[in-house]
Order: C-alpha cells, then structure tokens, then sequence
C-alpha cells in the first residue's frame, strides 16, 4: 500500500514555518509530522506527498525520487499531515475499510482508495474525496497551529523513544565526570562525544542525543529532549524538557520546550521558551524571549491566516521565528511574538506582535530587507554548511517576497 501524507488547506495557519516547507516537514518530538506517518503505517516506498504546487520545484530539486503532487496506481492510504498521532488514531485508521475516509468536522484526516485518487486543487488547496467514498465520522485531533505543535511536543518525544528509538543500538559510553540520571530512559548514537561536568537528567523524560552531537563542559540536559545529529551544545547550556533541537544545531544559554527545525545557532546566553525556530536562523548574543505574560493570561499571536493576533488557548508561548532570520545582540522579543522569513532585526526595543517578513532594521525603524542582499547573505550561510542556496530556492524566496 502506497502511503501518501498530504497537506491541507490549512497551511497558511503554520506560516512562517511552512511558506518554504510542508506542513509535513515540521518536526515535533524527534521526527517530524511526515516521518511518523509514514513510520507508523508501514510504508516501504519513497515518499509519496501532496503539497503546495509552489513547493513543488524546490522538493523535486530535493527529492528526486519522491511522488510530489503525482498519483499513483497503487491502492493508496492517505493521510493528514496534521493528524495528532497516538494509539487509538492508529487503530482507527488501520481499521478502514476500502473506499472509505474519515471525516472530523469537515476535514479529511484519511482516506483508503484501491484504485481511485482524491484531487487536489491548486487554486484553493483543497483536497477532495472521489465519487462514492464511504465518510465516516472521527474524532481523531489536528494540529491547528505551531503552538499546537510546540505544546505537544513533550508526548511526542516521549512517543518517538518508545516507538523508534527505545530498540535501536545504543551506545551509551560516557566518560568520567559525566552524571547520568535514570540511564534507561538515555540512548546515545554512536560518535557522540560528551565532556567531563555534563548533566544528563532524564527523571522526567527520555534524552535522545544522535550521531556526531557534542556536548561540552558543565551543560545539563534534562528530558524529554532530543539534540539533532551534529549539533553542538556550548559550555553551561540549561536545556530543560520537551525541547528538540534538529541536526547542525548551536546551542547555548537557556531553553526550554523549545523546537529547532535544523541549522540554526543560539549560542550565547539568554532565554529562549515556548518557541519554533526555523532553519538558518541565528540569535545575537543575549537574545531573550518573554513565554508568559505578567497577567498569567492566554497568550496572543499573530496569524497570517486571519491577518490577525488570535488566542493560542495557552499561558505560554514565546516567539515563532522563520527561515533565515537573524537577531543581533541583546534583541527582547516578547510573548507570542512571530518574526517572518529573512528578518534583519537588531536594537534594544521590545520587537512585539509580528515582524513582517524580510523586514530589516530596529523595532521602530523596520524597512524591506533588500532581496539582493538577503540572497547574498543566505549563500554565505549555506556555503559555511558546504550547502548551496540554489535558483529554485531563490525563486521561491522572491514569489514569497513578493507578497505571495
């Protein structure tokens, strides 16, 4: 059975994060949205995905051996990028029978087709079901947002571990000067490197630290974590639980339940909680997140889906930061704070509610980042990771610069 996870039209509810990327490809726990999906229904075969056709050049570029916006002749299970994996969704989904879907308030969350295809339409992103499919009524949950995805991000590690993790090799060697704390609840990859003072506290969650990580002197992780392959923790790092760091990560100062997509650096002391951090960003030295208001009231955010602040339903959330955005030293960003795609922003006022993106400058003072100049600057950073920023890519990051 061909497995095909596919993104609705709810994807400009995880923008920043998804204007350059499938709702899919987010990470929450250790694998990201797709990953799980795909791991959890068996599917043998390379991806199959329906995706925002302005993706589409760039995941092709990607992923040649990918079915990108293709149907296949296989009987099919389709599933929701955005379905909230556990054991009762899986036994529902597994129980379908042919030519059925369900249904959760209108939304498609799966559908098991022997021979027919669902369409997807690329005016509206929508995704319809073919004549004569069984709907059947479900309650299976969706993610709505990146806050949803932030604050579940604590079970899906711990789901992650012992689902995907919990059996593989494990090569827990340590050496002296290390502190290990409920020891089963640790696995670590081969080539990790963990120096003298280090703290792992997995009392209240698994730590995963895969292959090539290195953590240096006097940091202590506590779990549930997952830190990415190749990716450094500084001197003294305080990682708290449920945070993921993806791989070719920097990391340093103070975090808590925090998501790192991949590549990016928050080397230096200062706070950063509650908060999705894209790929290719960088915090100045001193960068601080606010996750909680004085008034211990639900937080606000921005919304590029409603043009809008909305209610996250949650007392903490701290800020959403997108692709290639930078901060410089000393920056505040305060609760609920949502920073687009390819920010330039420095100064020591308070940056609040929604920096838009490609946005250059101080808080009060922002202007459009020159397009020139953002290419310029992301081809550096990408050449320093022996990675190219590619025409495909800069095509897209100009359609996005352009107003979409």
């Amino acid at each position: 059975m061909q497995i095909v996870v596919f993104d609705d039209h709810k994807q400009a509810n995880f923008y920043p994060l998804t204007l350059n990327r499938s709702i899919g490809d987010l990470r929450c726990g250790i694998l990201k949205l797709r990953q799980r999906l795909e791991t959890a229904f068996g599917s043998d075969d390379s991806s199959s995905v329906i995706i925002d056709p302005i993706l589409v050049p760039l995941y092709k570029e990607r992923h040649p051996d990918w079915l990108i916006n293709q149907p296949t002749d296989k009987e099919k299970l389709y599933l929701n990028s955005r379905i909230k994996l556990s054991k009762e969704a899986i036994k529902e989904i597994n129980t379908m029978p042919n030519d059925s879907a369900l249904i959760n308030d209108e939304i498609i969350l799966a559908a098991k087709l022997k021979s027919k295809n669902m369409s997807f339409q690329d005016d509206t992103n929508t995704i319809s079901l073919p004549p004569q499919t069984n709907a059947i009524t479900s309650h299976i949950g969706t993610y709505e947002c990146l806050s949803d995805i932030i604050h579940d991000n604590g079970r899906m590690l711990k789901w992650d571990f012992e689902n995907y993790f919990d059996t593989q090799d494990n090569f827990f060697e340590t050496e002296p000067g290390v502190t290990v704390l409920h020891p089963y609840n640790v696995w670590i990859a081969e080539g990790v490197i963990l120096n003298p003072g280090v703290i792992l506290d997995a009392s209240e969650g698994p730590i995963v630290i895969d292959e090539g990580v290195k953590v240096m002197h006097n940091a202590v992780l506590c779990g549930p974590l997952y830190i990415g392959k190749n990716s450094l923790v500084k001197i003294g790092a305080k990682i708290y639980g449920n945070t993921s760091i993806g791989p070719v990560c920097k990391i340093g100062g103070e975090i808590e339940g925090s998501i790192f997509q991949a590549y990016s650096n928050k080397q230096h002391d200062g706070f950063l909680g509650h908060a999705y951090i894209g790929e290719w960003v960088n915090l100045g030295a001193d960068t601080n997140n606010s996750d909680l208001k004085n008034t211990y009231k639900n937080v606000a955010y921005y919304s590029y889906a409603h043009d809008s602040k909305c209610d996250s339903g949650t007392q903490f959330l701290g800020c959403v930061i997108g692709d290639h955005s930078k901060t410089g030293i000393n920056c505040s960003i305060n609760t609920g704070t949502v920073i687009g795609i390819g920010c330039n922003i420095w100064g020591h006022d308070l940056f609040s509610d929604f920096i838009p993106d490609f946005s250059w400058g101080e808080t009060k003072q922002l202007v459009p980042y020159k397009f020139q100049a953002f290419c310029e600057t992301a081809s550096t950073v990408k050449q320093r990771r022996k990675l190219l920023f590619s025409i495909v890519e800069q095509e897209l990051y100009q359609h996005i610069n352009s107003g979409r």
